[in-house]
């Protein structure tokens, strides 16, 4: 039997540290810290690249970009998205649609929105309606709510090519 669509769901977290910004979605946006993390420490890129690795059953960010490889030190996650996008392909896949939340309360979410998902969409080469970024907090609780760091996650569906 022949399965035409597969759906992957993934989480990233990063605890903030020094720094003046924070990227997320593939944007760079201002904020009183950074990230601690290997690459740019992009959340939402790196839940996206799992889900879409996981949907295929093809492992996680951690195996195709592990922290312990001196090539993806400060790496432009955008890169990963594109690679993961790559692999999807080579298998005869593609994302159909994705739908991610930012979990976080500061940096607002909101006003960068829309890049965010017109980076995503032009990475993945699908209409920006069928990429979803939204966000929400929690409500002060945990270490989100501590501002303590940032979390993503994210869902997609490939259909085959």
């Amino acid at each position: 039997m022949s399965i035409d669509i597969r759906i992957g769901h993934g989480f990233d977290v990063h605890a903030f540290g020094d720094g003046d910004h924070v990227m997320l979605g593939g944007v760079r946006i201002a904020h009183d810290r950074g990230v601690l993390a290997h690459s740019d420490g992009d959340v939402v890129l790196h839940a996206l690249c799992d889900a879409m690795l996981g949907a295929l059953a093809l492992g996680d960010i951690g195996i195709h970009f592990p922290p312990s490889d001196a090539r993806w030190k400060g790496a432009d996650s955008r890169a990963f998205v594109r690679q993961c996008d790559a692999l999807l392909h080579e298998r005869g896949w593609r994302v159909g649609n994705c739908d991610i939340t930012v979990i976080c309360e500061r940096p607002k979410v909101g006003p960068h929105a829309q890049a965010m998902r017109e980076v995503i969409a032009d990475d993945l080469g699908i209409d920006v309606d069928a990429v979803s970024v939204k966000a929400t907090t929690t409500e002060t609780l945990g270490f989100t709510g501590r501002r303590e760091g940032v979390a993503a996650q994210a869902v997609c569906l490939l259909v085959r090519t």
